[in-house]
């Protein structure tokens, strides 16, 4: 019932996707919870799109839907119909095969859907648009006409930015530090953030995956060539991203990332534990305090940088994170972020921590060049810091990846990026303030009478009561 696109009143649809694939015992609970709600929504308030895998053998050369099918059989044998079938393949599915699984999963040609591989995920709405795939779940939620006016995708900004996407040549090279490198989905949503970022500031993103762990001084003796080789990626990347963590592995490499990047005027971004660990080599570095560490990896440590939330429990498990979006206020408006957040008062951020910066050394950090940019409303949470005389030095302890967007890049990627590319002065520059104003209502009767909601679907019970639904079959990743 609560919209999350910023506008008023409840949602017309509300989109839900199950993971897995059918069978699995882990979804078994989500599956039966479905078949009940389908079943007393009622039909034209229920919209299950199942998603499966068309596998085509080398040797053969011949697209299968035998997956499909089986994936299918064990759906409705849980009580779920599928009334749209959304087929991954890596080319467009040929005609016969689209009428193979149309006759056997009796589901109509039209409401079968390819998602075949192409250049970049951002054409897979385009994909969608063209064969179609909007009027389907329309069709089966009864939405298809608004007074009478049907409905069409509103894209031409995302084909615009599927297409620049493109067309991009001129690269950015960031350096992701890291101890799970070797998987990048650990990272999904840092990487994600960047690529929104890289195509709004028109660069080509290339990642650089560096495990912190081959930075540390031990992997000198150990692993020599890796020690080499991360160190050579390091220094030949545009930007430096550290991302969160937990842990005390390869912390030293963090450590080591963020020294460099302070020391060598190379745009340096963390997000979490990144900013955590800019603090701890500041501390060592610049105010020569050898011991100085978190608690977290040093509970003994003579200078606390790093220390467990005050209000947390350290021997219940379970809700001891600060989690969810908090409010954070600019005290220092003239900094970089602040103006990347276009000279906002304060930015609402979410959350995932149970350490922060020691708010007891706080004034000897200040005092030695440290800039806590960004406090939290009691002023004690130290949420974003700077260096004033860097290029772009800057960390938050909330997580901005999590509410970037292709179309709304988090502004502080958008800083990375641009300090790595070389357009973050332009980009801070104040654009000339164009005022239009908007036109005013005429007045019908002497009055201008209130907005009226329509709620299009006329068997809903309740605004909420019609939903879309992804229920994953065979699933592949790309």
């Amino acid at each position: 019932m609560n919209p999350v696109d910023g506008k008023e009143g409840p949602p017309d649809v509300c989109i839900i996707e199950l993971g897995g694939t059918i069978g699995d015992i882990e979804s078994m609970p989500f599956i039966e919870a479905l078949g009940q709600f389908s079943y007393r929504v009622g039909p034209g308030n229920f919209c299950l799109v199942h998603v499966s895998l068309v596998p085509v053998l080398n040797v053969v050369g011949e697209q299968k839907t035998k997956p499909t099918q089986h994936s299918v059989r064990g759906l409705r044998g849980l009580g779920l119909v599928p009334n749209i079938l959304a087929c991954r393949s890596t080319e467009p599915l040929e005609e016969n095969v689209k009428a193979k699984l149309s006759q056997f999963c009796h589901v109509p040609i039209s409401n079968i859907i390819n998602l075949h591989d192409v250049s970049n995920i951002w054409h897979i709405p385009l994909l969608l648009r063209d064969q179609r795939a909007h009027e389907a779940i329309l069709k089966v939620l009864d939405l298809q006409f608004v007074g009478k006016v049907p409905r069409q995708p509103k894209l031409v900004e995302w084909t615009e930015r599927a297409s620049k996407f493109d067309k991009l040549k001129a690269t950015v090279k960031i350096a992701m530090v890291g101890k799970y490198t070797g998987l990048s989905d650990s990272y999904l949503s840092v990487l994600k953030a960047l690529l929104h970022a890289s195509v709004a500031m028109g660069r080509k993103l290339v990642v650089e995956w560096v495990p912190s762990c081959d930075l540390e001084a031990c992997a000198a003796k150990e692993t020599p060539e890796a020690h080499k080789k991360a160190w050579k990626l390091l220094k030949g990347a545009d930007g430096i991203l550290v991302p969160g963590g937990f842990g005390d592995r390869g912390v030293q490499g963090k450590i080591l990332a963020a020294k460099y990047a302070r020391e060598n005027n190379v745009p340096y971004l963390g997000i979490c534990l990144g900013m955590q660990i800019a603090v701890i080599d500041f501390a060592r570095s610049v105010m020569k305090l050898p011991g100085a560490n978190s608690t977290e990896f040093d509970p003994d440590t003579t200078s606390p940088c790093v220390i467990f939330m005050p209000e947390g429990s350290k021997t219940h498990m379970g809700a001891t994170m600060r989690l969810g979006s908090r409010r954070t206020y600019f005290n220092v408006t003239t900094c970089k972020s602040a103006k990347l957040y276009g000279n906002a008062r304060f930015v609402d951020e979410r959350h995932r921590h149970r350490y922060e910066v020691n708010p007891e050394m706080v004034p000897e950090f200040e005092k030695a060049g440290l800039s806590f940019v960004g406090k939290d409303e009691s002023g004690t949470r130290m949420e974003i810091i700077e260096l004033p005389n860097h290029k772009f030095f800057v960390g938050a302890q909330f997580h901005p990846e999590f509410k970037s967007r292709p179309g709304k890049p988090s502004p502080l990627f958008v800083g990375l990026i641009a300090a790595s590319s070389g357009q973050l002065e332009t980009l801070l520059q104040p654009s000339p303030i164009i005022v239009n104003p908007k036109p005013v209502p005429k007045p019908i009767n002497g009055t201008v009478g209130p907005k009226k909601t329509m709620y299009p679907n006329g068997h809903a019970k309740k605004p909420l009561d019609s939903l879309v639904y992804f229920a994953n079959g065979n699933v592949i990743h790309t």
